[in-house]
This record gives C-alpha cells, sequence and structure tokens, in this order.
C-alpha cells in the first residue's frame, strides 16, 4: 500500500531536530563553562551541567546505535514525528526498534529484534503493528511473526495487468487485520526447515464501483498453516553486509479452516548480499509468489509496496502470480548517514502459460539510510515506476 509510513517531511524534521539538538547542546556546554569560569575561580575543575533536556535529547540519538544488548536486557529507542503524502496527507508516523539476547550469556548469536510501527493521517488513515525476529542459543532456533493492522481509503482497478492499465480506480475503503508467525530449527549449518500459520481478515466497503470485484464478497477471512524450508547465512537479520537467503515457502487455506474455498499460495524468495569496497554493499532480491485454486481477491499477489517495487501503489497491479527482481547499491557516506539507488522490476499475470514479457513493470529508486539502533537503520526512499508510480515511503529496517 503506497502512502504506508510515507513522509518527506518526517526526516527532514528529525535531521533538523538532531543536528539543532547538537548545536544547541554545545552552546549550552559552552554558555555553562563561561558563567562559571567569570564568576568562580576554580570553575574549570567543576565540569558543565550534562542533564539540561536538549542535552538530553542530543545524546539519545547520538548513542542509540551503540550495542548495548551486552549490558541491557532490553535496549529500545523511538522515532517519530508529523509527515505529508499524496495518498494520506498530513499525518503522524512513529517507528520504534528494540533489541534484546534471548541468553544474555550468549555472545555469538545475533541479538533479536522487535520492531514497532505506527501511522494516523487527516484522510482517516491508521496503522499500528509488530513484527520481530527470535533468536534462540547458537540459533538452532527461531520464531519470526509480523501483526498488524490498517483502516485506508484505498483504490481498486481490477485484476489482471490490463485492468491496472486502463481501468478508472474505483475508490472504497479498507480494513484489515493480519497476522503471521514462522516456528523453524536448524538441521544443518545455516539450513532449517520450519512450520507456520497466519489469519488475514479483509472487509472492504463504500465501493464507488463493485462490479470491479467481479461479484466476489467484500470481505474475507483468510487461514492458512503451512511449512517451508529455509537457507541463511546473512551476518545479520534486518541489515545484512554478506551471505544468502533463500526460502520456500508452500501454504494451505483449506476450506474447512473457514476459508470461502480451497486455495494453496506459495512463495519463493532469495536474497543475497556481497560487499564492494569501504562502506558498500550489494544486494539482490527475488521473489516470486504463484496462487492455486479458490484464492480470493483479498490473497491475491499485489505488486509494490514498502520493500519491492517501491514508489507503485500496492494493489494496482495485483493477480494470481508474480515476479519481482530487484539489486540495491547500499553506501555509508559519513557517521550514522548512509545513502542507496535501486533498480528493479516486475509482472503480475493469471498463470505462467499467460506470462507476457511486454508487461513487464520498471523500478528505480533513491534513498537515504540513518542507523537508529546498532545495524538497524531507519529509511526514506523515494521509488519511480510507470504511469506516475512514485513516491516517498518510510519504514524502519532496510527493504530487504
Amino acid at each position: 500500500m503506497k502512502g504506508k509510513l510515507t513522509t518527506a517531511s518526517l526526516f527532514a524534521l528529525l535531521s533538523a531536530l538532531y543536528v539543532s539538538a547538537q548545536e544547541v547542546g554545545q552552546a549550552v556546554d559552552s554558555t555553562n563553562h563561561s558563567q562559571l569560569t567569570e564568576n568562580n575561580p576554580i570553575a574549570d575543575s567543576v565540569p558543565a551541567k550534562r542533564n539540561h533536556l536538549l542535552r538530553r535529547f542530543y545524546n539519545y540519538f547520538k548513542n542509540a546505535n551503540e550495542d548495548k544488548t551486552l549490558i541491557k536486557k532490553f535496549d529500545f529507542s523511538v522515532i517519530g514525528g508529523p509527515h505529508y503524502s499524496s495518498d494520506t496527507k498530513l499525518g503522524l508516523g512513529l517507528v520504534a526498534a528494540g533489541l534484546f539476547r534471548m541468553d544474555q550469556t550468549d555472545l555469538i548469536t545475533p541479538p533479536s529484534n522487535v520492531s514497532l510501527f505506527g501511522d494516523i493521517t487527516t484522510t482517516g488513515f491508521y496503522l499500528l503493528g509488530v513484527r520481530g525476529n527470535l533468536i534462540f542459543r547458537d540459533s538452532k532456533h527461531r520464531l519470526d511473526f509480523t501483526t498488524y493492522f490498517f483502516s485506508f481509503p484505498s483504490a481498486f482497478w481490477g485484476i489482471g495487468h490490463y485492468a491496472a492499465e486502463h481501468n478508472t480506480p474505483s475508490s472504497y475503503k479498507r480494513f484489515q487485520t493480519q497476522f503471521k508467525i514462522d516456528y523453524m530449527t536448524r538441521v544443518a549449518k545455516n539450513f532449517y526447515v520450519g512450520v507456520n500459520g497466519s489469519f488475514q481478515y479483509v472487509q472492504g466497503s463504500n465501493f464507488t464501483d463493485i462490479e470491479q470485484l467481479g461479484g466476489e464478497k467484500t470481505f474475507y477471512n483468510n487461514t492458512g498453516v503451512g511449512a517451508f524450508v529455509l537457507y541463511d547465512s546473512r551476518d545479520v537479520i534486518n541489515n545484512a553486509y554478506r551471505g544468502i537467503y533463500a526460502k520456500i515457502d508452500q501454504r494451505f487455506f483449506p476450506k474447512f479452516l473457514g476459508n470461502n474455498g480451497t486455495f494453496y499460495h506459495t512463495e519463493v524468495n532469495f536474497n543475497a548480499y556481497h560487499k564492494l569496497w569501504k562502506g558498500a554493499v550489494m544486494a539482490y532480491d527475488f521473489y516470486g509468489v504463484v496462487n492455486k485454486g479458490d484464492t480470493p481477491w483479498t490473497m491475491l499477489a499485489l505488486l509494490g509496496g514498502s520493500y519491492r517495487m517501491r514508489g507503485y501503489y500496492e494493489g494496482r497491479y495485483r493477480d494470481n502470480d508474480m515476479v519481482e527482481i530487484q539489486a540495491e547499491l547500499r553506501q555509508r557516506i559519513y557517521g550514522r548517514s548512509g545513502a542507496v539507488v535501486w533498480v528493479g522490476a516486475g509482472n503480475v499475470f493469471p498463470s505462467f502459460g499467460h506470462f507476457k514479457l511486454d508487461q513487464t513493470l520498471p523500478n528505480y529508486g533513491i534513498g537515504y539510510r540513518w542507523e537508529f539502533k546498532k545495524r538497524v537503520n531507519v529509511r526514506l526512499d523515494y521509488g519511480f515506476g510507470k504511469r506516475g508510480n512514485n513516491g516517498f515511503l518510510f519504514q524502519i529496517n532496510e527493504a530487504f
């Protein structure tokens, strides 16, 4: 969904606050020291006050990216502010990140993480969600989870590439809540097998052209169970500098679990990372989705969003199957700041027998990165696509 935590002014505001806090904090220290020197002959031996509000604000962000998981049970920080986008208008966004160790005596296993994201805007859009990765001792077991709910004044073009290109969008209000959990165990070096479960409820209302649903219901409950195999040699889950991530996920949505009909959902994901030169990482991503059976419109593959084909309105292009590919160059610039550029492409289609190469959509963009926590980046991306699909996206953690 384009507009999910989108912002330009938020990051500008935060950067300005951070720089201002640094400058004011230094000025406060200098002023305090000058006043003490004038009035007290032993002032040189008296430290300047460090508890000023602006100084504490500055120190909060200055030290936020240090790894404190060895001395603190839970290292948690919050950042947020106002923003504006063409889809959701004026709003207030919030992102937070927490790092912790499931076993503080284990210094080899990477820290676990949890992220909170939320947003509310003047158009009536609101969003609240949590995602995390729990890594157990020696990385033998892992639990990944994502849950969120949102309400969004959205648009629906219909199903298929032709509908997205030629139909006039129907406006509607979309409410969605979703939960997904993966549990895996390591069976060989970097190789895992696991099981998962998911639940999704979507309700659409106030359609201006309900005929575009093709007779389907306006709401669906979808409950699924599945299994997957995973190879993961990344050094850090949410911001890898090296390694490979490869996953095949097969989920089953049977009618007896309350689904409207029985259908199957398959996802294939392959990522690779390697260093190029000092401060530079090259990242690659391939993603594919295949749906078979009585798949409702709410569970079709959606092109676009905050992680792939950035800049495209998530859901404008939707169909049974989808493939996407992207490559991203990530460069640390100075201190905790960095920049990225990416190129990509994607395609939605009803089945592989109806795949059309000339319907492939281009994608490219640029982004800014700021290391909010240790190896946890806040990102501001601007993505470009076909037919005026472009826009800002603000999120925590890398896109892939």
